[in-house]
């Protein structure tokens, strides 16, 4: 149960064990099922759950052992940080690849004080399922996707006035004149934002 358990955890994903290791889940899990059952189960007598504890407690010990000793171990139980963001705009393959959505992904923005991309020069999301944010400088801020709700919404497929837009889907982000239909040469797709270049609020 402790390798099923482990390997449900992988298969979660980052988001789905956010803020805890892999290992101290599985702990948490484990130990608490087994105090469980003696609790509510006259029959589950406290040696036994006792002795689960003791088999939880050392396959831990020996899975962080090996995951200390083998990179490619602790690669193949927690994965790796992946960098969603990268000078303003979305790294779309590396984003493809995390369980995680959109508007999740921009909330957790928000709450950095982050208003757009063209803020943010990095980010990462690491194995714990947190991210990690690096800024622009305040003179270094460029045109970026709105990441807030009501500006994010306005679509739009025709430019009618010159001016800075961002692709809705990867964030790439520039300066387009007037014109029935753009397609963005990063992603292909043609729905776009106007950009802003407002600084970050601290």
């Amino acid at each position: 149960m402790y390798l099923v358990v482990l390997v449900s955890l992988r298969i979660l994903g980052k988001r789905g064990v956010k803020q805890l290791s892999i290992f101290e889940l599985v702990v948490i899990v484990g130990l608490g099922s087994a105090a469980g059952d003696p609790m509510f189960y006259r029959e589950v007598g406290i040696l036994s759950a006792v002795a689960v504890f003791l088999v939880v407690v050392i396959a831990y010990k020996i899975t962080s052992y090996f995951v200390n000793k083998s990179k490619k171990i602790e690669i193949l139980l927690e994965g790796s940080c992946t960098c969603v963001i990268e000078h303003g705009r979305f790294a779309i393959e590396n984003f493809k690849k995390e369980s995680l959505a959109q508007d999740e992904f921009f909330a957790e923005l928000r709450q950095k004080n982050v208003s757009h991309l063209g803020q943010v020069q990095l980010a990462i999301l690491e194995t714990s399922g947190s991210i990690s944010v690096f800024y622009y400088k305040d003179d270094e801020v460029k045109y970026g996707l709105p990441i807030l709700p009501a500006l994010f919404c306005h679509k739009v497929e025709e430019i009618k006035h010159k001016d800075y837009y961002s692709c809705s889907f990867c964030g790439y982000t520039h300066l387009i004149a007037p014109a029935k239909q753009v397609v963005c040469k990063c992603c292909s797709r043609d729905k776009w934002v106007k950009s802003m270049n407002i600084l970050r609020v601290t």
